[in-house]
């Protein structure tokens, strides 16, 4: 299964720490857009912890989610492979099983690995190479015998409430604040138990840490304190471009909805829950960062800090994830630790792929030949490929490149292309009529696709499908049945 890879042209340092190795810290949140922090520009949202890790190292400004959903992101993140590789095109089951998960290869490289918070997984139990994990699921029950460790934790802490009295759905566009004492959310929870794991850490083993906030995804529900900070913030308002027109009539219920013109105060209301919930777990990324200093061991760790996709929040009359467009499918992706450049901003097109041989290449563990993400110590790619089948609506199906200044989408239901030329439009609101840049991007995306056979690409030219396809060719079978929760 496994070729070694001897890193030969890796940095002098990561050949050095073979004899020690450094710790690998993994701090991940859901649904976080990465236009949503103060180094990437937005001078409203407060988050002074993940700038610092930023100034402190490398934030990549063309990170995406290749496949901008929960479950394949997480697919991408424990193999380090595409879609099309790790077999998941969509919004499905993680696989029981790869050939080469990134926990199991850390701990085969002598790392203790431990995961807290959601992981997103089906059996939600399962470890995929993790020596432990603390798991926080939100509302999902995959099997009658499932509780989560912060379900459990609030049943003993507050017996007589519910942890979802706020009233706001999972996929829901409104935002309140969350009406319990602060000390129950989530995400609190969350930054306590790592807190506390890294306060007690003591294994001889150096460790691998995985801290999955599950925040801020929906719903929108930061404490009050964080609320009252937004609450008057003159906050971004929704970019709406002119081909998003017909996505202005509501589509499902307030706990279901993904398009519609919802007005200005809907999208102002859920941007104030969505700015505080990122600001909490900011708040949180310090009490970790604090605890690493206070042990002196902020600078033997390498840090990366990801989220599995961003939240179109009103943007283009879109909400939720699932699309080719940078508010859904670009993410903050910042790494931080030994050789990392300080202050530094990298332009190269990187993906969630990517994070699996990172970690490798510092443990100097063997990385798989099935892997085919690239170290984010020294990337190199042109551009990145981006997809999601059926999701939603048989409309929303598509395949995209991008390499951060330009990005072309190809629409599967009916053929339809679109051209953006993020260097000069970076919200997307006008489709690029650059013919010849359409033509080239267009051949990209056959070069691209035909290797996957007729049904993707017939006599050079890109082919419609109308049928989805949620697992590929690739995906570790057995393929769940239709109707199977992911």
């Amino acid at each position: 299964m496994f070729t070694r890879r001897q890193f030969a042209a890796a940095p002098a340092f990561l050949r050095s720490l073979s004899q020690s190795k450094p710790n690998l810290l993994l701090l991940m949140s859901d649904q976080h857009r990465a236009d949503w922090l103060g180094s990437d520009g937005n001078s409203q949202v407060h988050t002074p912890n993940l700038d610092r890790i930023a100034a402190e190292g490398v934030r990549f400004n063309h990170a995406y989610s290749s496949t901008p959903t929960c479950t394949p992101a997480r697919a991408a993140l424990l193999t380090g492979m595409s879609p099309w590789n790790h077999g998941m095109l969509g919004y499905g089951r993680v696989a029981d099983h790869y050939a080469a998960e990134m926990p199991r290869v850390l701990r085969d490289a002598g790392y203790y690995t431990t995961g807290i918070g959601k992981m997103h997984w089906t059996p939600q139990r399962h470890l995929h190479g993790f020596h432990k994990t603390i798991l926080d699921e939100s509302g999902r029950v995959e099997s009658a015998d499932f509780r989560s460790d912060y379900r459990a934790w609030f049943a003993s802490e507050a017996p007589n409430l519910n942890p979802d009295a706020t009233g706001i759905g999972f996929n829901d566009y409104t935002a309140k604040p969350y009406v319990l004492p602060e000390r129950l959310h989530p995400t609190a929870w969350t930054g306590d138990v790592a807190v506390r794991y890294l306060e007690s850490y003591s294994a001889p083993n150096p460790f691998f840490l995985k801290v999955s906030f599950a925040r801020p995804h929906s719903p929108y529900d930061p404490p009050q304190r964080f609320w009252n900070r937004y609450a008057d913030a003159p906050l971004p308002k929704a970019q709406v471009g002119a081909w998003a027109a017909k996505y202005e009539p509501r589509s499902g219920q307030r706990d279901d909805i993904w398009h519609g013109a919802m007005g200005q105060e809907a999208v102002r209301n859920a941007r104030i829950g969505y700015s505080g919930s990122v600001t909490f777990i900011d708040e949180q990324v310090g009490r970790i960062l604090e605890v690493l200093e206070k042990r002196r061991i902020l600078d033997e760790t390498v840090i990366v800090f990801v989220s599995d996709h961003g939240d179109m929040t009103g943007d283009h009359n879109l909400w939720r994830k699932s699309y080719a467009y940078e508010s859904s499918a670009r993410i903050p992706m910042l790494l931080r630790g030994p050789g990392a450049p300080r202050a530094s901003v990298n332009p190269t097109p990187v993906e969630i792929r990517d994070i699996f041989p990172t970690f490798a290449q510092a443990a100097g563990a063997s990385l798989p030949d099935l892997c085919n993400g690239q170290s984010l110590f020294h990337p190199s790619r042109e551009f990145i490929d981006l997809e999601h089948d059926v999701c939603y609506s048989p409309s929303n199906h598509w395949t995209a490149l991008t390499d951060g200044k330009w990005k072309y989408i190809f629409h599967a239901q009916d053929g339809s292309e679109q051209l953006f030329h993020l260097a000069a439009d970076p919200h997307e609101l006008n489709e690029s009529q650059d013919a010849e840049m359409l033509r080239q991007w267009r051949s990209r995306m056959v070069s691209h696709l035909e290797v996957r056979g007729e049904q993707w690409v017939s006599g050079g030219k890109l082919q419609l499908r109308p049928k989805p396809m949620l697992y590929g060719a690739n995906y570790p079978g057995p393929v769940p049945r239709p109707g199977a929760r992911g």
